[in-house]
């Protein structure tokens, strides 16, 4: 007789299992599944109702597969957190279609999205498009029904087909600090504009940094810019100082004509060029909200946004939070992204510490906070004005241009010149009832830019904002003379009372595009209040002016030209260090807005040139050819054609400044840490 083996569970287990109120016998409950965890992942879809797996045929999907290693791979591609396009052989994907039925596409959009929730160790999928669930149909064909029909799993498979997008051509592991208190080393970019998408109504620029649905949807060419770019006059103008020409308008995977360095209408800060800048050693980027309110009402095509200044900036907030989330879902759910948005100098520290980009919010709109003027009287009070900074850091804003294009209800412009001045002078005409007003400046003085005369350019305005401002030009047309010209506008109470509500509030006075006059009112404001918080992001101060800003404590960060010019800015500041404070340099890459990125540098491809792959600052990285589709990037030879060039652009500054302005740079994550932190201690409410 064979002797029968009795296998026990443990009198310790049983105590335990007993104390919980469980018997030995009662099965586990399932282990939670994490649904962000399936993201990028190879998997078939099984119906747990039936035991059979989906497999695709002629008219869709159905899951007829006794055998899941025999049912159709797809990847889970996040569209967002929790929720997935299932990309399948040959690019198809389920989705849903007419009369509750599910077939396939290969278009990734809304009608192949689902949301994916767990109950029980089961999963459902319902439909982004319908609100309706996947289920089984007659035959094993999938269908739609109710939604919260939990009866899916997905099992790990091979053969899956990868979803397109860029790869950052990076490879190592960013810094990380020793705690999360360590001072921090890495770049700093004081000056971008992310969700720029959204300027001007949303139709004047082309892509975005980010779609739900990949790289083919977000890196789009404008509808107005096809076949070949003729009617893109904006695009043209900035591009070449004329309104007419052409581009090759194929986005991915070409980009055989944009992004350029030159090209003004284009997006260049795709997220994984973003990935790839903070591979290369950037640790902080301030995003700039960006909005012209009367140029946008002027430009003829909209995309249904609003043209309020606040308004806009509200939403570009949001998307920059839906960005953060969506970068979190390819890095397999919430806070495992690269970026973070930091509100204060102790979060923003302990993020790049554990490995993280940060993204300080910012503000830059021509009449800010809506306070626009007619004339001399502002659209906005004390009260509003302090309501709205309030609203401003409730979002995480903690950066702001008291001044930026226009003579709005606080201060004076710096004024634009060129193309840029242009459309904007018609701007200010058109919000405030008046064109710029330059005088002589006084002997020995430092200007502001001149502005360029309308007279004769109107057929350029007319191509570029339409014939709806030709009332506007059809009077007298100011007449400037030879510069150097000063605007004699300076900040108003509004103004003075707005740098005072946010000192109260720790918040970074941005003094660039303010008029000589109105900086040097600013300046002297805030060396009364003995508050630390302030930066020049893009070189638009003067001389004079960032020397007080950096007796104070205030942050450089020149625009980023071309390496030869960065260069001889660095020295300039470095000179007019303070030994009070850490000296440290941002830059300024102003992508998405209106002006050039770094061109190639002169000679750069024959003498000198970036080679690659070449190493980080810190060593930890290595730096690949960068590659976007078919297309491969060289600085040599692009410049800054896209935000992931600008590692390269500081590997070329190495090697036409030497290591010193690079290990300074290495400083301007952590000299703006410092700033901020001391605005932040000093604030009063």
């Amino acid at each position: 007789m064979v002797g029968i083996v009795r296998r026990t569970v443990p009198a310790v287990l049983v105590l335990v299992m007993a104390v919980a109120g469980l018997s030995a016998c009662e099965p586990q409950p399932p282990k939670p599944i994490d649904i962000d965890g399936f993201a990028g992942g190879c998997y078939a879809l099984k119906d747990d109702t039936t035991g059979k797996a989906v497999v695709r045929d002629v008219l869709g999907y159905t899951a007829t597969q006794a055998d899941p290693a025999n049912a159709a791979p797809f990847t889970l591609q996040a569209t967002a957190l929790g929720s997935y396009l299932l990309y399948g052989t040959g690019g198809y994907m389920p989705r849903t279609a007419t009369a509750g039925t599910v077939s396939s596409i290969r278009t990734p959009g809304p009608t192949a999205d689902w949301t994916v929730k767990t109950q029980s160790g089961r999963l459902s999928l319902t439909s982004v498009s319908t609100g309706k669930g996947l289920t089984v149909g007659t035959g094993g064909r999938l269908a739609q029904g109710y939604a919260g029909e939990f009866r899916w799993s997905l099992v790990p498979a091979t053969g899956c087909l990868p979803f397109p997008d860029i790869d950052p051509g990076a490879v190592g592991t960013p810094f990380k600090g020793a705690s999360p208190t360590a001072p921090v080393k890495g770049f700093l970019d004081a000056h971008t504009h992310i969700s720029a998408f959204r300027f001007l109504g949303g139709k004047f620029h082309c892509g975005r940094p980010w779609s739900p649905y990949g790289v083919t949807v977000a890196l789009e060419d404008c509808v107005d810019h096809q076949p070949n770019g003729a009617a893109a006059a904006a695009e043209n103008l900035f591009a070449t100082g004329a309104p007419v020409g052409t581009h090759d308008t194929d986005g991915w995977p070409s980009f055989k004509g944009w992004p350029r360095w030159d090209s003004l209408t284009h997006e260049g800060t795709y997220w994984r060029w973003l990935e790839r800048s903070w591979r290369g050693g950037l640790r902080i980027v301030v995003n700039d909200l960006v909005e012209n309110g009367a140029l946008c009402e002027i430009y003829p095509l909209k995309a249904g946004t609003s043209c309020n200044e606040m308004d806009s900036i509200r939403l570009q907030a949001q998307d920059m939070y839906a960005l953060q989330d969506y970068i979190d879902a390819q890095f397999k759910g919430p806070g495992k992204g690269f970026l973070r948005i930091a509100k204060t100098p102790a979060e923003a520290r302990r993020f790049i510490n554990e490995g993280k980009l940060v993204m300080v919010l910012g503000v830059e709109a021509s009449e800010v906070l809506d306070c626009g003027r007619t004339g001399d009287t502002p659209h906005c009070t004390k009260a509003q004005i302090t309501q709205r900074l309030d609203e401003l850091y409730a979002l995480g804003v903690r950066s702001l241009f008291p001044v930026h294009k226009f003579d709005n209800g606080l201060g004076g412009t710096a004024y634009d010149d060129g193309a840029t001045g242009l459309l904007v002078n018609v701007g200010n005409k058109w919000a405030t009832g008046e064109w710029w007003q330059p005088v002589p400046c006084a002997p020995g003085a430092e200007a502001d830019n001149s502005p360029t005369n309308l007279s004769g350019e109107q057929a350029v305005i007319y191509a570029v904002l339409g014939m709806g401002v030709a009332p506007l030009l059809d009077g007298d047309l100011p007449a400037y003379p030879p510069g150097p010209l000063c605007n004699p506008r300076g900040l108003t109470d509004l103004g003075l009372h707005t740098i005072r509500e946010m000192a109260k509030r720790g918040m970074i006075v941005e003094t660039d595009h303010m008029s000589v006059k109105a900086r040097k009112e600013a300046l002297t404001l805030l060396e009364e209040l003995g508050y630390s918080g302030l930066i020049t992001s893009h070189s638009w101060g003067d001389a004079t002016s960032q020397k007080r800003l950096q007796a104070l404590g205030g942050v450089v960060a020149p625009y980023a030209r071309s390496t030869t010019q960065y260069a001889q800015e660095w020295a300039a500041a470095k000179a007019n260090k303070s030994p009070k404070y850490l000296f440290g340099l941002g830059y300024g890459s102003d992508t998405n807005g209106l002006g050039k990125q770094t061109e190639p540098r002169a000679g750069a491809a024959a003498s000198n040139p970036v080679t690659y792959p070449y190493k980080t600052f810190d060593g930890g990285t290595t730096m690949l050819q960068s590659r976007s589709g078919t297309r491969l990037w060289d600085i040599n030879t692009d410049g800054a054609a896209n935000y992931g060039m600008f590692p390269d652009w500081i590997e070329d500054l190495r090697r036409v400044a030497g290591p010193q302005v690079i290990a300074d740079m290495a400083n301007g994550a952590e000299a703006y840490l410092q700033m901020w932190a001391r605005a932040d201690a000093a604030k009063t409410q």
